[in-house]
């Protein structure tokens, strides 16, 4: 059978690079980085896209070239993959609007899904298959961006990003995605989570996610950037990636890939480890601390802290900073068996 999806997100650029223009401006820089990700193993590539949207783009006095930048981005990524020999499905990326929605700001639900449409009918001109609906935080932009994704008449996938207390910014939970979307006349291809705090984060977001029946996606921030002047380091280390990628894949992860700080090396690394997977059973959060790495705060993973009614019962680690050994030793009760799905291809 085939492997699971690999997925990567355009990489970064320097301090006060503005990556939407490079579509117009450095074309052949953008189409390089996608076939280099592509060569690295990559079966799914982002559109250089994330901030296509009238809001984002009235910061550089440009909200009326939304549908040219967009468009473009996609017809970028299009010449990449067809290009290659073999098929590589290219994602429109599609972010946040940066603004809050009514009553705490001033963005209504009508005037993004205008917005993310305008993007949207950019990136389907271009040659996408896919909306790739990403780093959501609020229910309501979601809703807005899956609507306009049915407008245009794309299939899309959403994912999130969890961080401060295993919620999203302005406070969903991982196990109630699949429901935000559920009154959508047409379903998301896949939900999940992406960026965030860090791959052991992310895995027991994934982990939150256990009982939906949808697709799960998950893309971790390869190295979080840590600003020190003027230059951003990134920590995230190759030889550990391999071990990032076994808890998802054991948990029915049938979308993986990375996002902040993505190398071809990461990609590469990536491919090797899906490649050579055997499944195996389903992860704890011990499990993930020990082959990954430690949570950023016991409290990033807040209702699903060990101690949670919401999760079976884990004995706490200690080596979990901030743990404050709320549940006794030996108090782990077997997990619930997880569905399954059979492993597909992009």
């Amino acid at each position: 059978m085939a492997p699971p999806a690999l997925i990567i997100s355009w990489p970064g650029l320097a301090r006060a690079s503005r990556p939407k223009f490079w579509n117009i401006d450095r074309p052949a820089e953008v189409l390089g980085l996608h076939r280099r990700f592509i060569s690295a193993g990559a079966e799914i590539i982002l559109s250089n896209s994330f901030g296509c949207n009238r809001q984002r783009l009235k910061l550089h006095k440009a909200e009326d070239r939304v549908y040219e930048l967009a468009k473009r981005a996609a017809e970028l990524a299009r010449q990449a993959a067809d290009a290659a020999a073999r098929s590589v499905v290219v994602a429109g990326s599609v972010g946040p609007t940066g603004e809050l929605f009514v009553p705490m700001g001033e963005l209504t639900h009508e005037a993004a899904v205008e917005s993310f449409t305008e993007q949207m009918r950019g990136l389907r001109d271009g040659g996408a298959d896919v909306v790739w609906i990403e780093t959501m935080s609020s229910a309501e932009e979601l809703n807005a961006a899956a609507e306009a994704s049915i407008e245009v008449g794309l299939p899309y996938v959403v994912t999130c990003s969890f961080d401060t207390a295993g919620r999203t910014m302005m406070g969903m939970l991982p196990d109630a995605l699949d429901g935000i979307v559920a009154g959508q006349p047409v379903a998301p291809l896949a939900i999940g989570a992406n960026c965030g705090v860090g791959a052991p984060d992310i895995l027991v977001t994934l982990l939150a996610m256990q009982m939906q029946r949808t697709r799960w996606s998950s893309r971790a921030t390869a190295a979080y950037p840590i600003f020190k002047a003027l230059n951003a380091f990134t920590p995230a280390r190759l030889n550990r990636w391999p071990n990032t990628l076994r808890s998802p894949l054991t948990r029915a992860a049938r979308i993986i890939g990375g996002c902040c700080g993505t190398t071809p090396g990461h990609v590469a690394a990536m491919r090797a480890a899906i490649d050579s997977h055997v499944r195996g059973q389903r992860p704890t959060i011990e499990t993930v601390v020990r082959e990954v790495g430690a949570l950023t705060k016991c409290g990033a993973i807040g209702p699903y802290c060990p101690a949670s009614p919401a999760l079976p019962k884990l004995r706490a680690p200690a080596r979990l900073r901030g743990c404050r050994g709320c549940v006794p030793q030996g108090s782990a009760a077997p997990a619930p068996a997880a569905p399954e799905f059979a492993p597909q291809a992009a």
